[in-house]
Formats: structure tokens, C-alpha cells, sequence
């Protein structure tokens, strides 16, 4: 593991890490954090070294009920020629993850966190090119840009955003991986990635294979 230079404690990364106020936007009574990153709220008292770690990113937009008359069970056929190697399919609408085996004898469907708007949403098709437990986390270089007092690197940990598994897709920077803040999944709540339950992504990790088919839509 490498050490950063100059590292950055925790206490000291979450309180610079966090805009207070945002432009446009009336006075609140109380001063209100918002997520440096993505501009959005920041609910909670912190306890993460990362925006996606202790702290829930709360779009007001969303509908409160997060779709939950779509979250159902769905066929791969109209999304999928084959199922070879496996399939998964992630609604965003739905904010639902769906995984078929390539023998067709399982199917789970998982609840996930999905990207806080447009701008940092990618669809269409990927697959998984790494799998990795305990996963350490860095910033990518637009995030540390901007926010340049961020760690340069975050071992795997309770304050590690991508939680306990995590699964690389072949575009850059995106994966699916775990998250210790359950409040972020069936939101609108992460940086790009596509979030589950540590108990969900540790199932999906042993299902898959590298190959396995990802979309996104």
C-alpha cells in the first residue's frame, strides 16, 4: 500500500471536503453542507474519509417512493442475444440491478444506488473486466482537481466508499460495488458507480465472471 504524501486526517478531509451554501439557492436557517462534487445536500453528520462514505447525497428532485411499482422482476431476452458468461441489466429508473446465470438456473434482483444526475450517468453496454474484495479507493483525476485536499488513496476499510466487494466494468472509472452507507441505496446518491448492499454485492461477486455482460439503461 502506498502512503500518500502529505495525508490528510479525517476529521481535517471532512471538513474541508464540504462546500457550505450554494449559489441560486435562498438562505437556509441553518447553514447547509453540500457534497463538493455532484452540488448536492449532504444529509447527516459525516463518519466517511470520502463524499461516498458516512454522508447520504439527497436529491430533492427524486420521487421519495423510489419507484418502487417498477422495481420487478424482468426477462433477459429483450435486452440480451445470449446469456453467455451471464448477464446483468441495471434500471436506473427502477434503480434495480437484475442477474442472470448463463444456465439460466439464477436470477437475483437487487435494490442499487444509482448516479445523482445526468452528467455523471453512463449507459449502454460494458462487462466486467476485474473483481476485487476489499477494495481501496482513490479519486479519480477530475475529482482530485477539484478537490485537491482529498486523500490520494483510501484502503479498504469502513471509511472506503466501494464497500466490501467491488466489480470493474470496462469503462473507465465506473464499477459495482458495495457501499457501508445503506441510506445511499434506492437513491439517486453516488458519484457515477452503481451501489448495493455489502450483502448483495458479495452475492453478485461470486455469481459473476470476468466477461460477465453489463447494461445500463
Amino acid at each position: 500500500m502506498i502512503t500518500p504524501k502529505n495525508p490528510v486526517t479525517r476529521r481535517k478531509f471532512l471538513t474541508t471536503s464540504v462546500a457550505v451554501g450554494a449559489a441560486g439557492l435562498a438562505a437556509p436557517a441553518l447553514a447547509q453542507n453540500f457534497d463538493p462534487y455532484t452540488g448536492q445536500p449532504l444529509l447527516g453528520a459525516g463518519g466517511g474519509a470520502t463524499p461516498d462514505a458516512g454522508m447520504v447525497q439527497y436529491d430533492q428532485a427524486q420521487d421519495s417512493r423510489r419507484n418502487i411499482s417498477s422495481f420487478r422482476m424482468q426477462q433477459w431476452q429483450p435486452y440480451f442475444n445470449n446469456l453467455k458468461n451471464g448477464a446483468i441489466l441495471v434500471d436506473l429508473t427502477s434503480r434495480a440491478l437484475h442477474f442472470w446465470s448463463e444456465d439460466q438456473t439464477v436470477y437475483k434482483l437487487f435494490p442499487t444506488s444509482v448516479p445523482v444526475s445526468a452528467d455523471l450517468t453512463r449507459t449502454g453496454r460494458t462487462e466486467i473486466i476485474k473483481k476485487v474484495v476489499g477494495p481501496s479507493w482513490a479519486p479519480t483525476p477530475d475529482m482530485k482537481k477539484r478537490n485537491p485536499e482529498w486523500p490520494d488513496f483510501v484502503p479498504p476499510g469502513p471509511d472506503n466508499p466501494l464497500g466490501t466487494h467491488a466489480l470493474w466494468l470496462s469503462w473507465q472509472y465506473y464499477r459495482i460495488h458495495g457501499t457501508h452507507d445503506t441510506r445511499k441505496i434506492g437513491r439517486k446518491s453516488s458519484n457515477g458507480c452503481i451501489g448495493l448492499y455489502n450483502e448483495h454485492i458479495k452475492q453478485l461477486y461470486d455469481l459473476t465472471t470476468i466477461g460477465t455482460q453489463v447494461l445500463l439503461l
